[in-house]
């Protein structure tokens, strides 16, 4: 009899994928089975998320997984991009659209935080590097926008997992990403809530990893593959999911997840909250099962997709597969500052590249037909930089040396920013999983399910993604 098969839920800023795992002649086998273009709208001022948009591709994707799983789908598991969430109205339907945590109205919500309480203090108390699209200071911003502060709320993927279950949950490492969970009890900091004005009564519960939910509800239910489907937490932050699905042991190395941002870091069983650590800009976040993940935030791939977004606007289309290959014959002098506040903004990107360059006393590269692949190469060449300047402090914190970068992320597949980034920081470059987000939620749903209500262990957690990642599955 054929083991039920399992469903991995990942929602991405550019594309939301539903990937399925089934058991092949005892064989894991992943596939993605649906993917949803995706991307932040704008309405006026406001930049919004589509949810609907979203749900509805995800509904569409759990049929296609449906009919490709006779044998039935034990669990689901959904993770995507942290900070996000959702306010509820009194029925527990959505309140309003999500705001994108690249919208404009935390910059005043920030400033009123700083006045209260000092940016160091909450990294002390939070292990959360206080970024100004943190949960907190978005919390913070909703009066403005006239949502109640005691409305309750639900963080992006959970909503997903509430859409599923009927069971609003905050996962811990997602919630640890909020800015608003106490480093030392890893619970909601009520105190912290009282002194920003925030209602803790609106936040969800929090969970651990690899909490099962319950059984799937409302019209997917009725589905035969569903009959016996459960729903569980896996980390829903996708850096914490795509860090459990590597497979080696990451206690001498360093991992770096790029895609739309980057994630320069290790595990560690301790947090690090010293003045070094938070002039050199690292966050602690909850890993999966236990320990965390410190690491840096790094803008990322996010600077070279909207340049192409503009080109392609304009009639010059380019693929990233070709921006990769003709970029390593291009040379360039100029490097950015990856973290610059312009390039984390949208629109005018080629602009805002050519106004950092001008101000760090490069030579600006002129927006013509042609010139694209020396924008990508300035891109390429100031990433790697910084992943090198990210893990010397990186080394300098822990007072160790790294043995290797373990990278995952589309990265994986950019050849010459793996080269760029072996060069730069004289690590060897270990490829992992493109998707290791799906691994790491499949791993964390089999963990769970063998567990049988205790809680999920890291171990437990990388022996099945060893086995997936083993036997190819992804």
């Amino acid at each position: 009899m054929q083991d039920p098969a399992r469903v991995a839920i990942d929602l991405g800023a550019e594309s939301c994928r539903v990937s399925l795992l089934r058991w092949v002649d005892g064989q894991p086998a992943v596939e993605v089975i649906h993917r949803i273009p995706n991307g932040p709208k704008h309405r006026g001022d406001t930049l919004y998320w589509p949810l609907d948009q979203i749900l509805a591709g995800l509904e569409e994707g759990l049929r296609k997984a449906a009919a490709a799983a006779p044998e039935g789908i034990a669990s689901i598991g959904v993770d995507s991009w942290s900070v996000d969430y959702v306010r509820l109205a009194p029925d527990g339907a959505m309140l309003c659209e999500p705001f994108c945590y690249r919208d404009e109205r935390t910059v005043k919500s920030k400033q009123a935080a700083d006045a209260i309480i000092s940016a160091f203090d909450i990294y002390q108390r939070t292990g959360a590097y206080p970024l100004n699209l943190n949960t907190v200071y978005q919390l913070m911003a909703d009066p403005a926008a006239g949502i109640d502060k005691r409305a309750p709320w639900v963080m992006f993927p959970e909503f997903a997992l509430y859409w599923l279950s009927g069971r609003r949950v905050g996962e811990y490492t997602n919630a640890s990403h909020t800015g608003l969970v106490n480093l030392q009890t890893g619970t909601w900091d009520v105190a912290l809530f009282e002194m920003l004005g925030l209602s803790v009564e609106a936040a969800p519960p929090i969970m651990p990893t690899g909490t099962v939910l319950g059984p799937i509800i409302g019209p997917l239910a009725g589905l035969d593959a569903f009959r016996a489907t459960q729903i569980i937490a896996p980390a829903t932050h996708d850096t914490a999911s795509a860090i459990a699905g590597i497979a080696t042991d990451l206690s001498s190395a360093a991992y770096i997840s790029s895609g739309t941002w980057s994630l320069v870091g290790t595990v560690t069983q301790t947090p690090v909250t010293t003045r070094h650590a938070f002039d050199a800009g690292y966050t602690n976040i909850g890993a999966a099962g236990g320990g965390l993940l410190f690491h840096s935030l790094i803008n990322s791939m996010w600077v070279l997709k909207q340049c192409m977004d503009g080109w392609a606007a304009e009639g010059r289309p380019w693929s990233i597969e070709t921006l990769v290959q003709e970029s390593a014959d291009r040379s360039t002098d100029g490097v950015l500052d990856m973290d610059a506040p312009t390039l984390m903004l949208d629109s005018g990107m080629p602009e805002r590249i050519n106004k950092e360059l001008a101000r760090l006393g490069f030579d600006v590269i002129p927006d013509v037909a042609g010139n694209e692949p020396l924008f990508a190469r300035t891109i390429f060449e100031s990433l790697a930089l910084r992943y090198a300047s990210a893990l010397a402090n990186l080394e300098k914190m822990l007072g160790r040396k790294l043995d290797r970068i373990h990278m995952i992320g589309g990265a994986t597949r950019n050849k010459l920013l793996i080269e760029l980034t072996e060069k730069q920081t004289g690590l060897k470059v270990e490829i992992g999983e493109t998707e290791s987000s799906t691994v790491g939620s499949l791993a964390i749903q089999l963990a769970a399910s063998e567990a049988a209500g205790q809680r999920v262990t890291p171990e437990a957690i990388r022996k099945w993604a060893e086995r997936l990642c083993r036997d190819k599955a992804c």
